[in-house]
């Protein structure tokens, strides 16, 4: 088997948002004992807070711990409420509110300063939603401008910023993200976040198509099922993607990061889900790459005799 389609080369790690019943201890020896590569560690009041005190202590401890494990990890910035209690997911960059803009803006230069003091490969980030009465062009502006502070502190640290289209966001698509990196020049530190659920759920290219397609830009990608045209997390099994092609794709485009699990709404069964997650996903690596392997096998058969050359 080559290096290309090799299942044993993808990276798998589990979401720490799908484990807040664990003590983030806990869930980290969980997922090495499970035979995780790596954590997508979101930052959240029970699981690193980026907001309360002696976070560069506490971040040289789990930095330790994760060495001591062996895994590796991506930061995410998804937590719920960890800037403001009563509004999911605010404020935002796209907040009508300056000083609410600059509040997720300093999380994110928080994240890529914990990303390098970890030795994580990337920085997890969205858009946002776009505010009621607020049109395209100004919302674009305001993520344009209130991202630029993170991805200089990306560059100095030398952490790529990853970020994710999500359904429902301003940026909410691949085409989308081609969008804000060509407005901002292309920037180095700014890569992609590929969840292969939401290819399913509304892009119009199939998820091992995206994953193809995406492949100079991807550093960080989260993975469950999902069906069309509903945005809900789902185990392996319950939607509708066929798994096989699309680790068969990561693996031949070299992808070099975590393939995250992102179930963040089945917390209650995070240690099950985890070990099934796992299970799943080596089953379905190990016959995308026979696939892969037999597809290429079939190409390079000598023609039958008599039969004309290709």
């Amino acid at each position: 088997m080559s290096p290309e389609t090799n299942p044993e080369r993808l990276r798998l790690g589990y979401g720490t948002n799908g484990l807040t019943d664990l003590r983030l201890d806990d869930a980290l020896v969980l997922l090495a004992d499970l035979g995780y590569d790596g954590v997508g560690l979101t930052l959240d009041h029970m699981h690193l807070d980026p907001l309360a005190p002696g976070l560069a202590a506490r971040t040289s401890r789990v930095a330790r711990r994760l060495g001591d494990l062996g895994l590796t990890a991506t930061v995410e910035t998804g937590a719920r409420y960890v800037l403001d209690p009563r509004r999911k997911h605010g404020p935002s960059l796209l907040d009508p509110d300056p000083d609410g803009r600059a509040a997720r803006t300093r999380l994110l230069v928080t994240a890529v300063k914990v990303a390098a003091d970890l030795g994580a490969h990337a920085v997890h980030c969205f858009s946002g939603s776009t505010p009621p009465g607020t049109d395209d062009d100004t919302a674009w502006k305001r993520l344009e401008e209130a991202i630029l502070p993170v991805l200089d502190a990306a560059a100095f640290a030398g952490v790529p910023v990853a970020i994710e289209p999500e359904p429902g966001h301003l940026l909410a698509t691949l085409a989308d993200f081609h969008q804000l990196r060509t407005s901002l020049g292309n920037p180095v530190p700014l890569g992609l976040t590929l969840d292969i659920g939401h290819c399913r759920c509304l892009e119009p290219a199939p998820p091992a198509e995206c994953v193809r397609a995406s492949a100079p830009w991807l550093r960080h990608v989260q993975i469950e099922d999902m069906r069309r045209g509903v945005h809900e997390h789902l185990p392996f099994g319950e939607g509708e993607i066929d798994f096989p092609p699309v680790l068969a794709a990561l693996a031949a485009i070299g992808y070099q990061g975590l393939t995250v699990v992102e179930l963040p709404r089945h917390s209650h069964a995070g240690p099950e889900l985890a070990r099934r997650s796992i299970e799943f996903l080596r089953t379905a690596g190990a016959t995308g790459a026979a696939g892969t392997a037999e597809t290429i096998g079939t190409e390079c058969a000598p023609a039958p005799k008599g039969a004309p050359a290709s």
